[in-house]
């Protein structure tokens, strides 16, 4: 049973396991690399920006709302028209300090803005509003559990810096969400999102995988969450990651040419084309082509999963970074940041340490402290000393007997409070022991069905659940429910 607060929350855990070909596809699978892979060494580091939840955007008084009609929330100010002159919004250095306090990072009590230069078209400026070389909070780390079916053990990475900028706008195209550099495909220039409020968060290159860098970006979504300064959703964009991928061989502390890829929009796209890149540089090296590897910014295709080439990468001095004329010195006070340190929520790592050591497993750990939004405390106890203590004493059963695990508690307990079921019908939800025997009902009455699913045909699945929900007249639990179908149509088969 999904709750809907937390249905908008996707980690990496959760999408493997609605997708469990979360590794580099057979057919984008270099051939032949398996017997190089394991000679080098990968090091990634990710770029992650986050688009603020403030009211209007970074330097003016526009709204910005994901989905509204091209440039209908712009100024003078974001289209960059002459004369007119930034104002800092104060919520953007608000949550810049909450976010470095949370990363454990150093504040800068003295920072800056600068000017980067660059031109596209949908940078109406013709440079961004950043910080260059005094980023407002830097030399930090995130902690984080990797679950069980990706290895499991606890994890630190680096956490270079934080600094605040402006996002650009966005250019619609043609050719079915494809990008097309060519101006032949180019539709609309939206400058509705020019001048947004960004916080990009650059790690250290401390990843090896592409697991560990889903998990990781996957923490700094909860994070954001957790804080209110941003909702996450990759799918609007507020969370966007570029990842750096260079590889070396085993042995050897130089680093190798990297490579960034962007277009990732999940994080299982975040891990299906880091290995896919990784994979890509093994051949060349194994070929003898490791030089044709360039500094470059490549993008990943998800429907024919591989990365391809975008355009050179810029370097430092093409972006000719000097201080913003317009707007002042950024000074924090220790009073200030005190305030913002003392109004700091239980942050996802604190609360899996508290968890686990209430002996909850990891597994129901991560799930648990997945959304800030999970099971509400007050209700948790009203329902463990209530009506769980009731059966308890009704049945002769002690709380090790019980069939419920924390993680269906919770996500009941979700359900209720977000309004999806009743209380009522919360206590009457069917237990596992009576949905087992009603799936066995279900799956002996329906022998063609079954050997469908045999025969390979697994949508047949939801057949198979509609059929138990209806005979359990809607009460079962839908999470338990197919867990339960899941296992007897594997053993079956």
């Amino acid at each position: 049973m999904k709750s809907s607060s937390s249905s908008t929350t996707q980690t990496a855990t959760q999408e493997k396991q609605q997708n469990p070909q979360t590794k580099v596809s057979p057919r984008t699978q270099t051939k032949g690399i398996d017997k190089h892979i394991k000679d080098y060494e990968a090091i990634i580091g990710i770029e992650t920006h986050v688009q603020l939840s403030t009211l209007t955007k970074a330097f003016c008084g526009c709204p910005y709302n994901y989905g509204a009609q091209p440039n209908t929330s712009i100024c003078p100010v974001c289209m960059g028209l002459p004369g007119a002159l930034p104002v800092l919004n104060s919520k953007v250095i608000e949550f810049a300090v909450k976010l470095g306090l949370a990363l454990n990072c150093k504040l800068s009590f003295n920072s800056k803005f600068d000017r980067k230069q660059y031109f596209y078209p949908d940078l109406p400026k013709g440079y961004q509003i950043s910080q260059f070389d005094i980023p407002i909070a830097s030399n930090g780390y995130v902690d984080l559990d990797l679950p069980v079916e990706f290895g499991g053990g606890h994890r630190r990475f680096g956490i270079t810096r934080v600094h605040m900028e402006e996002d650009a706008g966005k250019l619609l195209h043609s050719g079915n969400g494809r990008y097309l550099a060519t101006l032949s495909h180019l539709l609309q220039v939206d400058l509705n999102r020019a001048g947004v409020p960004l916080l990009e968060i650059v790690s250290e290159p401390d990843m090896r995988n592409g697991i560990e860098a889903a998990e990781y970006a996957a923490e700094i979504q909860r994070v954001v969450r957790y804080l209110g300064i941003s909702n996450g959703n990759m799918q609007e964009g507020s969370l966007r990651c570029d990842v750096n991928v260079s590889i070396r061989p085993i042995g050897q502390s130089e680093f190798g040419t990297k490579v960034e890829i962007k277009n990732l929009n999940s994080f299982s796209s975040v891990n299906r084309a880091i290995d896919f890149e990784i994979s890509r540089q093994v051949l060349l090296h194994s070929q003898g082509q490791g030089n044709s590897i360039v500094q470059e910014t490549r993008l990943w295709e998800e429907g024919a999963q591989k990365t391809v080439t975008m355009r050179k990468k810029e370097g430092l001095s093409d972006y000719r970074y000097f201080p913003e004329p317009d707007l002042p010195e950024v000074i924090l006070k220790k009073e200030y940041v005190n305030s913002i340190q003392n109004s700091l929520p239980e942050l996802p790592e604190m609360k899996r340490r508290r968890y686990e050591n209430m002996g909850l497993s990891m597994q129901d750990v991560l799930f648990l402290a997945n959304d800030i939004n999970g099971a509400d405390v007050k209700l948790a106890t009203n329902w463990i000393m209530g009506d769980i203590a009731a059966y308890m004493k009704n049945e002769k059963v002690s709380i090790n007997d019980i069939k419920l695990i924390p993680r269906e508690l919770a996500e009941l307990i979700a359900s209720i409070k977000g309004g999806t079921i009743s209380g009522k019908i919360g206590k009457e939800i069917v237990d596992p022991a009576e949905i087992e025997k009603m799936v066995d009902k279900v799956l002996s009455e329906n022998p063609n069905q079954l050997e469908q699913y045999r025969a390979g045909k697994t949508k047949i699945q939801g057949y198979f659940a509609g059929q138990v929900m209806k005979l359990s007249k809607g009460k079962a639990n839908p999470g338990l429910l197919n867990k339960i179908l899941q296992q007897k149509l594997n053993a079956s088969s």
